[in-house]
């Protein structure tokens, strides 16, 4: 959420950076200003009348003293009046507070000034390409024959149990993925990264803190009964363990890892590119989460696209990073960096990981803070990047590694699996 002070300090800027989204702001930003006008207003004028009922407050017992009694009661009776129209204000106020927040949580953060316009992934930049396609045999498949073929997950077994995008994973395929898990939260906590087990609900108030709610509502699991969301990234849980929190700047960076299953009920989602493992409602993911000093971000930033990148490169896969435009950024990111990975046997790009550094607009929503040398408290930079999302990764790697005669295992992954070739 953006901070009222710099919508009003910088009312045209943020304008300006909105229309990178493809946002035309303006009426948005009024609305702001005049409900956050009207709210001032009306707190001077609380202020004002609860100090004069306190002032009245000593003189009554003072004219009762001296004898004054006819004063005495024309205070007392102002008093009253005083009270009746403080509750009045406050209501007023609460309403105004209200209305201001909800046009503030409806507003998207401004992208960095690095963000190039653009309405959809068309216009995203590639800033990076690593590794060669594969050359695959002939009669080379898509991971989803393949994982049938080798008995690695059954798709058909999970929509008898759950339904459709609910994957069973099975013998090696289940290796396979425990060994993708515990070689990601190895390389994280080698990277400073403090391992968490996080729960995997969490309540309306940690969705409202990393932006989930109200934007991403329908993409959500809710159980009404208890208003808990099932989550969709570690990112919700890891990050809201510091909300209402004033952390010490010394302790910054906060690095923070977890591997969590994540819940996404991805409504309408059909087609080709949804087929296997390209979109499930409920996959595994490694998340790094990173709290910063607002003079650190973008170095943090860039170290944590430079470790998922050094996934990527031990996983042999080929890869390229994408610095997303305005119009295809998450509603909470002010600079985001999506990673693809090349499926050769589908020939297309897969995205696995998206790197992002939210500035303040996670923070203001969290009311998460940091004590500065000037004695005053500040918002933290949160940031944070999938280590990576796992079911894509699979997909590539089964699909780029097969070779006749069985699906090769990267070097780094030996002593996770336990075996070095897939075989039937």
């Amino acid at each position: 959420m953006l901070e009222i002070h710099r919508i009003r300090e910088e009312k045209d800027a943020i304008i300006a950076a909105l229309d990178k989204r493809h946002i035309d702001a303006t009426a948005d930003i009024e609305a702001i200003l005049h409900a956050d006008e009207a709210r001032r207003k009306t707190q001077v004028e609380l202020d004002n009348t609860l100090a004069e009922a306190n002032k009245l407050a000593k003189e009554i017992g003072e004219l009762f003293r001296n004898g004054e009694r006819d004063k005495a009661e024309a205070a007392k009776n102002r008093s009253g009046e005083l009270k009746e129209r403080s509750k009045e204000l406050q209501d007023a106020l609460n309403n105004a507070s209200d209305e201001l927040q909800n046009l503030l949580v409806g507003l998207p953060n401004t992208p960095h000034q690095s963000v190039a316009k653009g309405k959809s992934a068309d216009d995203n930049v590639e800033v990076k390409r690593v590794g060669n396609f594969p050359t695959l045999p002939d009669n080379a498949k898509p991971h989803w024959e393949l994982t049938s073929e080798y008995g690695l997950i059954d798709f058909e077994l999970g929509v008898k149990v759950t339904g459709a995008g609910f994957p069973i994973y099975t013998n090696k395929g289940a290796r396979l993925q425990r060994a993708l898990i515990n070689y990601f939260l190895d390389k994280n906590t080698a990277a400073g990264y403090t391992e968490f087990i996080p729960p995997f609900f969490v309540n309306e108030e940690s969705g409202f803190g990393t932006g989930q709610l109200p934007d991403k509502e329908g993409q959500m699991y809710h159980m009404p009964e208890d208003n808990l969301y099932a989550i969709p990234t570690a990112e919700v849980p890891v990050t809201n363990m510091f909300r209402d929190e004033i952390v010490k700047a010394e302790d910054f960076p906060i690095k923070s890892t977890a591997y969590t299953p994540c819940f996404r009920r991805e409504a309408g989602s059909y087609g080709k590119d949804v087929r296997g493992l390209n979109r499930l409602h409920q996959f595994d993911k490694v998340e790094i989460v990173n709290i910063c000093h607002p003079n650190d971000s973008y170095q943090q930033l860039e170290e944590m696209v430079a470790h998922v990148a050094n996934l990527l490169d031990e996983l042999e896969l080929p890869y390229r990073i994408l610095r997303l435009c305005g119009g295809d950024m998450g509603f909470t990111s002010a600079l985001t960096y999506d990673f693809e990975v090349w499926s050769a046997a589908q020939e297309r790009w897969l995205e696995v990981s998206s790197v992002s550094n939210f500035e303040t607009f996670q923070a203001n929503r969290l009311k998460l803070r940091f004590k500065g040398d000037d004695k005053k408290t500040h918002l933290c930079h949160t940031l944070n990047g999938s280590a990576l999302a796992l079911p894509r990764i699979v997909a590539a790697l089964l699909e780029n590694h097969q070779r006749e005669g069985g699906i090769h295992i990267p070097k780094v992954l030996h002593t996770y699996t336990g075996f070095e070739t897939i075989t039937k």
